[in-house]
Formats: C-alpha cells, sequence, structure tokens
C-alpha cells in the first residue's frame, strides 16, 4: 500500500500573487507617469500662455 504524501504548500499563496500582480501594476503604471511627465508639463504651459479657459473672448 502507498502511504500518502504530507500536504505540501503551495510556492505561492493567493493573496501573495495578487500582492505581487498589484505591485508590478503599480510600478509599471508610475514608470509611465514619469516618462510622460515632460510632455504633460509643455502641454500645460502650452495652454496657460494661450489663456486657459478664458481664452473664449480671445479667440471666436
Amino acid at each position: 500500500m502507498r502511504k500518502h504524501r504530507p500536504a505540501s504548500r503551495p510556492a505561492l499563496s493567493g493573496r501573495q500573487v495578487l500582492i505581487a500582480q498589484t505591485t508590478l501594476f503599480g510600478g509599471l503604471l508610475l514608470a509611465l507617469f514619469v516618462k510622460e511627465l515632460p510632455g504633460m508639463v509643455r502641454e500645460l504651459r502650452i495652454y496657460r500662455m494661450t489663456g486657459g479657459l478664458r481664452a473664449n473672448r480671445r479667440y471666436p
């Protein structure tokens, strides 16, 4: 008769996998934000130079 092996624990629990995925996704979002930040600053500067929301009376 075969002896049963003791139940082995999985290498990672579901909670640990979820935390790892969340960390990875957050890191990717942060990297994308940092990469796009100079362009956003440039666009904001152009928007402010053209008058922003008050430009309606200047540019019909």
